[in-house]
């Protein structure tokens, strides 16, 4: 419960900076609560470092508000796409392969998602993939987790 209601505020803020930042719509029900902004910079501290300095293949971790659901990719590995507003001013495109792990449905714009996985640097804020477990057992195990669900 504790961490479902970090997930909340962590998705107000994102939201309302968002709107304000980008005017991004944000829904009415995320504009109801608000604490916790030190957690929040807390967990996406390594993904805003990693994008300063262009790095790309770092493992990370943290939080984000759904600002656009994409179509899925099926060329090749199928992967389900969206973007994560995870900071003022910083998006993160979110690649999951769908052909490894759980889709996750009912995705919709405003919702809360955490992260595990593998950021790539790209000049629009970067990828996150590998947010599944490896079949061969090679790379770090990577995870998304929406409205209290793991997809691995």
């Amino acid at each position: 419960m504790k961490k479902l209601l970090i997930l909340l505020i962590a998705g107000v803020l994102f939201a309302v900076e968002a709107y304000q930042q980008q005017n991004i719509s944000v829904p009415e029900s995320l504009l109801q609560a608000s604490d916790s902004k030190e957690k929040i910079s807390a967990d996406n501290r390594d993904l805003k470092r990693a994008y300063e300095a262009k790095q790309s293949n770092l493992q990370v971790q943290g939080s984000g508000v759904v600002v656009k659901v994409l179509r899925d990719d099926l060329k090749g590995s199928r992967h389900q796409k969206f973007i994560l507003q995870v900071g003022p001013g910083l998006t993160v495109l979110i690649a999951h392969n769908i052909d490894l792990a759980p889709r996750i449905d009912g995705l919709k714009k405003g919702d809360a998602v955490e992260f595990n996985g593998e950021y790539e640097w790209n000049s629009r804020g970067g990828v996150i993939h590998w947010t599944h477990k490896d079949p061969r057992g090679y790379h770090v195990s990577g995870w998304l987790k929406h409205d209290a669900r793991s997809y691995q």
